[in-house]
C-alpha cells in the first residue's frame, strides 16, 4: 500500500512529541585508512556510552530513541527531561573519556564534535521515527563552520570535544537555569555550513580550551563530578580567566599563536557575557589585554 503524504497547511493534526537529539562526528575521519573505518565508526558509541554511564545517566543509555550510526558518528534522540544532565555534567565527562582514551591508545587519536537540539519528531514506532526538521538542524550544525573551525584551531592534545549548541537549548536549559552549565561557559556564533542554505544562531561550548583557545577568551575548563542517577547536578559558578580580557569591535579577536588554518566570516553577533564576537571580515578594533598589568598588545 503507498504511503500517503499529508498536504501541509490543509488541516490541524496532533504535533508531534518534543525530543531532544544527540550527534557526533569524528574529526579527519574520511583521512583515515579504510581499514580503520569499521573499528572507529564501533569505538565512538562505545566511548559515548560510557561517558553516559560516568555522568550516571544510566536511564538515558537505555533510552535512546532512533539511535543511527553515520559511519563517522551517531546520533540519538532522547526524553528532553534529560536534557540538562546531557549538557552538564555529560559534555564534560565525553572530553574527559576522549582525553583518558587518547592518552592510552596507539591508534588514531578522536576528536569529536557535538551537537545538541531539541524540537517535535515522529516517534511512535514507525519507518520514519526521528525524521524531521529538527534532526536535519541537529546535523547541519553538527557540519557548521564555527565548531569546525574551533576543533581545527585546538590542541590536539588537550582538546578532545567542542560542542554547538542550539539557540533553542541554550534559551530553555542553559538560561532557564535547568542546567549545571553556566551561560558564561558558551560563546554566540552563526552557525552556517558551506554549501546548504542553513544559518542559525547557535552556541558553543568547549570543555577543555586549550592555548590559543584561551587567548580568545573562552572559558577554562572546569571538572564536572558526576551527580547521583536521581539528583541534578549541583550548579556552579563559571570559572573565569584572571588577566586575559578583549574588547573587541569588529571582527574575530584571538590571543596567541593558532596552529593551522582558523578563519570564520558570517553575519555579525554579539554576546557580552563572554566577551565574545564573532563576525564578517578579519579586522579587529579595540584594546586587547593579556598576561599581568602593564602588558598590553
Amino acid at each position: 500500500m503507498p504511503t500517503t503524504m499529508p498536504l501541509p497547511h490543509a488541516e490541524s493534526r496532533p504535533l508531534p512529541a518534543y525530543r531532544a537529539l544527540f550527534a557526533v562526528d569524528a574529526k579527519d575521519f574520511t583521512g583515515l585508512p579504510a581499514v580503520l573505518h569499521g573499528p572507529v565508526s564501533a569505538l565512538i558509541p562505545e566511548l559515548v556510552d560510557q561517558s553516559l554511564e560516568r555522568a550516571g545517566l544510566f536511564g538515558l543509555k537505555d533510552a535512546k530513541r532512533f539511535p543511527a550510526s553515520t559511519g563517522d558518528g551517531i546520533v540519538f534522540g532522547f526524553d528532553p527531561a534529560h536534557l540538562p544532565f546531557v549538557l552538564w555534567p555529560f559534555l564534560g565527562v565525553l572530553d574527559e573519556v576522549l582525553g583518558d582514551y587518547n592518552q592510552r591508545t596507539v591508534g588514531p587519536r578522536i576528536r569529536l564534535r557535538a551537537s545538541v537540539h531539541v524540537g517535535p519528531l515522529p516517534d511512535d514506532g514507525g519507518p520514519g521515527d526521528g525524521n524531521g526538521t529538527a534532526r536535519n538542524d541537529t546535523h547541519r550544525l553538527l557540519d557548521s563552520r564555527p565548531v569546525k573551525a574551533i576543533l581545527a584551531a585546538a590542541s590536539e592534545q588537550t582538546t578532545h570535544l567542542a560542542a554547538i549548541i542550539s539557540h533553542r537549548v541554550h534559551e530553555d536549559v542553559i538560561l532557564g537555569g535547568y542546567t549545571g552549565l553556566h551561560p558564561d561557559r558558551c560563546t554566540e556564533v552563526p552557525a552556517t555550513v558551506d554549501g546548504k542554505s542553513f544559518a542559525q544562531r547557535a552556541w558553543l561550548y568547549i570543555p577543555s580550551p586549550s592555548g590559543n583557545l584561551l587567548g580568545a577568551g573562552l572559558p577554562a575548563r572546569e571538572t564536572p563530578s558526576a551527580p547521583p542517577a536521581d539528583e541534578t547536578p549541583a550548579s556552579r559558578p563559571a570559572e573565569h580567566l584572571g588577566g586575559n580580557t578583549q574588547r573587541v569591535g569588529e571582527g574575530v579577536a584571538l590571543m596567541g599563536d593558532i596552529a593551522g588554518d582558523f578563519s570564520y566570516t558570517g553575519h555579525s553577533t554579539t554576546h557580552h557575557g563572554t566577551n565574545q564576537h564573532w563576525g564578517s571580515g578579519d579586522n579587529v578594533s579595540g584594546d586587547k589585554h593579556t598576561g599581568g598589568a602593564g602588558e598590553r598588545r
